[in-house]
Protein backbone atom coordinates (compact mmCIF):
# COMPACT_ATOMS: atom_id res chain seq x y z
CA UNK A 1 0.00 0.00 0.00
CA UNK A 2 1.49 3.49 -1.08
CA UNK A 3 -0.09 6.58 0.91
CA UNK A 4 0.43 9.98 -0.29
CA UNK A 5 0.53 12.99 2.31
CA UNK A 6 -1.57 15.23 0.35
CA UNK A 7 -3.89 17.35 2.48
CA UNK A 8 -3.68 19.71 5.20
CA UNK A 9 -6.94 20.89 6.87
CA UNK A 10 -7.36 23.98 9.05
CA UNK A 11 -10.29 23.83 11.69
CA UNK A 12 -11.71 27.29 12.21
CA UNK A 13 -14.01 29.29 14.59
CA UNK A 14 -13.69 31.88 11.58
CA UNK A 15 -13.61 31.73 8.28
CA UNK A 16 -13.19 35.24 7.19
CA UNK A 17 -10.68 35.77 9.43
CA UNK A 18 -8.62 32.68 9.23
CA UNK A 19 -8.44 32.92 5.02
CA UNK A 20 -7.92 36.79 5.42
CA UNK A 21 -4.41 35.87 7.24
CA UNK A 22 -3.57 33.47 4.90
CA UNK A 23 -3.85 35.40 2.23
CA UNK A 24 -1.08 37.93 4.18
CA UNK A 25 1.35 35.19 4.35
CA UNK A 26 0.69 34.78 0.44
CA UNK A 27 -1.81 32.40 -0.54
CA UNK A 28 -4.00 32.76 -3.21
CA UNK A 29 -7.58 32.01 -1.85
CA UNK A 30 -10.13 33.88 -3.83
CA UNK A 31 -12.45 36.23 -2.03
CA UNK A 32 -15.97 35.92 -1.59
CA UNK A 33 -15.84 32.59 0.24
CA UNK A 34 -15.99 33.88 4.05
CA UNK A 35 -19.34 31.92 4.25
CA UNK A 36 -18.52 28.66 2.43
CA UNK A 37 -18.62 25.51 4.17
CA UNK A 38 -15.25 24.42 3.00
CA UNK A 39 -12.53 26.23 1.27
CA UNK A 40 -9.67 24.79 -0.53
CA UNK A 41 -6.20 25.76 -2.26
CA UNK A 42 -3.96 24.20 -4.14
CA UNK A 43 -0.10 24.67 -2.39
CA UNK A 44 1.77 23.04 -5.53
CA UNK A 45 3.11 19.32 -5.45
CA UNK A 46 -0.20 17.81 -4.94
CA UNK A 47 -0.80 19.66 -1.79
CA UNK A 48 -3.63 20.79 -0.61
CA UNK A 49 -4.43 23.49 2.00
CA UNK A 50 -8.29 23.62 3.02
CA UNK A 51 -10.43 25.48 5.72
CA UNK A 52 -13.52 23.99 7.55
CA UNK A 53 -15.77 25.88 9.75
CA UNK A 54 -16.93 24.66 13.38
CA UNK A 55 -20.12 24.62 12.26
CA UNK A 56 -18.98 22.26 9.34
CA UNK A 57 -17.37 19.97 11.64
CA UNK A 58 -20.55 19.97 13.94
CA UNK A 59 -22.78 18.85 11.26
CA UNK A 60 -21.11 15.36 10.98
CA UNK A 61 -19.72 15.36 14.59
CA UNK A 62 -22.25 17.28 17.05
CA UNK A 63 -20.80 18.79 20.10
CA UNK A 64 -17.68 19.85 18.36
CA UNK A 65 -15.46 22.65 19.77
CA UNK A 66 -12.13 23.70 18.48
CA UNK A 67 -9.38 23.34 21.27
CA UNK A 68 -7.31 26.59 21.57
CA UNK A 69 -3.61 26.45 22.53
CA UNK A 70 -0.10 26.44 20.68
CA UNK A 71 1.31 23.31 19.48
CA UNK A 72 -1.50 21.59 17.52
CA UNK A 73 -0.46 22.07 14.38
CA UNK A 74 2.63 24.56 13.15
CA UNK A 75 3.58 25.79 9.68
CA UNK A 76 6.11 28.12 8.44
CA UNK A 77 6.28 30.13 5.19
CA UNK A 78 10.01 31.01 3.84
CA UNK A 79 10.42 34.70 2.75
CA UNK A 80 12.63 35.89 0.31
CA UNK A 81 15.04 38.09 2.68
CA UNK A 82 15.33 38.16 6.27
CA UNK A 83 13.60 42.30 6.22
CA UNK A 84 10.80 40.15 4.48
CA UNK A 85 10.47 38.78 7.91
CA UNK A 86 10.24 41.89 9.46
CA UNK A 87 8.47 43.23 7.05
CA UNK A 88 5.85 40.27 7.25
CA UNK A 89 5.74 39.88 10.83
CA UNK A 90 5.15 43.85 10.98
CA UNK A 91 2.24 43.74 8.21
CA UNK A 92 0.20 40.58 9.88
CA UNK A 93 0.57 42.07 13.54
CA UNK A 94 -0.82 45.83 12.77
CA UNK A 95 -4.07 44.22 10.94
CA UNK A 96 -4.13 41.18 13.36
CA UNK A 97 -2.34 42.29 16.83
CA UNK A 98 -3.69 39.23 18.39
CA UNK A 99 -1.24 37.55 16.56
CA UNK A 100 2.02 38.36 17.78
CA UNK A 101 3.94 35.56 19.21
CA UNK A 102 7.44 36.25 18.67
CA UNK A 103 9.11 39.15 17.88
CA UNK A 104 11.64 38.88 14.50
CA UNK A 105 14.77 37.41 15.72
CA UNK A 106 18.54 35.91 14.39
CA UNK A 107 17.84 32.20 15.08
CA UNK A 108 21.44 30.44 16.01
CA UNK A 109 20.97 27.98 13.11
CA UNK A 110 21.23 30.71 11.13
CA UNK A 111 17.61 31.86 9.65
CA UNK A 112 15.75 35.42 10.71
CA UNK A 113 12.91 33.98 12.68
CA UNK A 114 9.73 34.80 13.82
CA UNK A 115 5.93 33.38 14.63
CA UNK A 116 2.64 34.86 14.25
CA UNK A 117 -0.53 32.98 15.48
CA UNK A 118 -3.43 33.00 13.26
CA UNK A 119 -7.26 33.53 14.46
CA UNK A 120 -7.39 30.06 15.88
CA UNK A 121 -4.01 30.06 17.43
CA UNK A 122 -2.25 27.71 14.93
CA UNK A 123 2.01 28.98 14.96
CA UNK A 124 3.19 30.19 11.54
CA UNK A 125 6.97 30.54 11.32
CA UNK A 126 8.03 32.85 9.29
CA UNK A 127 11.76 32.90 8.43
CA UNK A 128 14.40 33.07 5.80
CA UNK A 129 17.98 32.30 5.76
CA UNK A 130 20.42 35.00 7.08
CA UNK A 131 23.18 35.95 4.72
CA UNK A 132 26.19 34.21 6.19
CA UNK A 133 24.15 30.90 6.00
CA UNK A 134 22.79 31.69 2.41
CA UNK A 135 26.61 32.02 1.37
CA UNK A 136 27.63 28.84 3.01
CA UNK A 137 24.72 26.62 1.79
CA UNK A 138 25.45 28.28 -1.73
CA UNK A 139 29.19 27.34 -1.58
CA UNK A 140 28.20 23.29 -0.70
Amino acid sequence: MTLAFNFIGIATNDLGASLSFYRQLGLDIPTGLDDAPHVEVALGGGVTLAWDPVSTIQGFKPGFELPRGEGRIGFAVEAESPADVDRTYAAIVAKNPQAAHTAPWDAPWGQRYSTVLDPDGNSIDVYAALPAAAEAAAAN
